[in-house]
């Protein structure tokens, strides 16, 4: 059996496909519907329709996956703008899974005009066209990060899109967040679907602001993240402010984020360095903020999916 054998198309909400990882016992996108998941979670989030203004667009999108927000991104960007040169790099560890997203047909039902593209990143792992420039960096993203910092990539968009937390916490970590800080444009914006307290302490740790993303599907919303330092940027103008509950979840011991010193420890040192460090801690048990807010109506749709 080829490696595109393993994966067999899981139909969500929408009509639109994804498949479940074996290795991570997940799927790779909600099953409300990933086609919308890569619209209003990553594409949204980012402000593309307004970026796209711009001449060139670099877009860094982290666990490429299937393919499916960076062809989110692509049809929204040269829908509002036909002659913007975008430059994409795309990290993922398996390439068997974007070109099983080729091989299956999953984007038959998207309109999508890039076909053609998509599976010659998927194959062949690059693409130059007189109006995009994208490559398909292969492996660990811990170790392809760096590649792209050294290539002074800084990016106006970036995609966080690992599975979650507790099955791939190396790519929450304090220390790999970090190094897409140093990748994100001084203007640029960061999304992720993730609202977990732990990934939104990193990202703080990385110097960067962040508010939430409307939900999609279900109850919680994502997070977005600006530079800080943008100051009273546009960026900022668009940050809502967290709610108190998400506020007071920040105090928690679910907070305590996980943490990769060398960017090269497995998921069970990662989560039970994690574990100890909560063990130890004297911040609030997060069992308390639950019972706090469990009664309030915002309490119980923030708390819906992220305890």
């Amino acid at each position: 059996m080829s490696d595109l054998e393993n994966f067999t198309p899981k139909l969500t909400a929408d009509g639109s496909f994804t498949f479940v990882s074996e290795e991570f016992g997940e799927s790779f996108h909600s099953h409300y519907g990933a086609k919308q998941e890569s619209f209003f979670k990553f594409v949204e989030p980012t402000q593309l329709p307004i970026v796209a203004q711009k001449p060139v667009l670099r877009l860094l999108d982290i666990c490429y996956g299937l393919g499916y927000n960076t062809a989110a991104a692509l049809q929204t960007i040269w829908a509002v703008n036909p002659s913007c040169y975008v430059e994409v790099i795309g990290l993922e560890l398996n390439p068997a899974v974007p070109q099983a997203a080729i091989a299956h047909y999953l984007f038959d039902n998207w309109n999508c005009n890039y076909i053609e593209i998509l599976s010659q990143l998927a194959f062949e792992h690059q693409v130059q066209t007189d109006r995009l420039k994208a490559k398909l960096l292969i492996g660990d993203a811990r170790t392809t990060i760096a590649l792209v910092h050294q290539s002074d990539f800084t990016a106006d968009a970036i995609f966080l899109d690992p599975f979650s937390p507790p099955q791939c916490p190396q790519l929450w970590t304090v220390e790999f967040i970090k190094q897409l800080s140093l990748c994100l444009h001084q203007d640029g914006l960061l999304a992720t679907y993730s609202c977990s307290a732990a990934v939104r302490t990193a990202l703080l740790s990385a110097g960067l602001a962040i508010a939430s993303t409307p939900p999609v599907g279900r109850r919680s919303p994502g997070t977005v993240a600006a530079h800080s330092a943008s100051g009273e940027s546009q960026n900022h103008s668009i940050l809502t402010p967290l709610s108190q509950v998400e506020k007071e979840h920040l105090l928690t011991r679910a907070a305590i984020p996980y943490r990769d010193p060398g960017l090269s420890d497995s998921t069970e040192v990662i989560m039970m360095r994690r574990q100890q460090e909560q063990q130890a801690s004297l911040l609030e048990p997060t069992s308390r903020w639950q019972k706090r807010w469990l009664l309030g109506i915002q309490g119980r749709d923030f708390m819906a999916s992220n305890l």
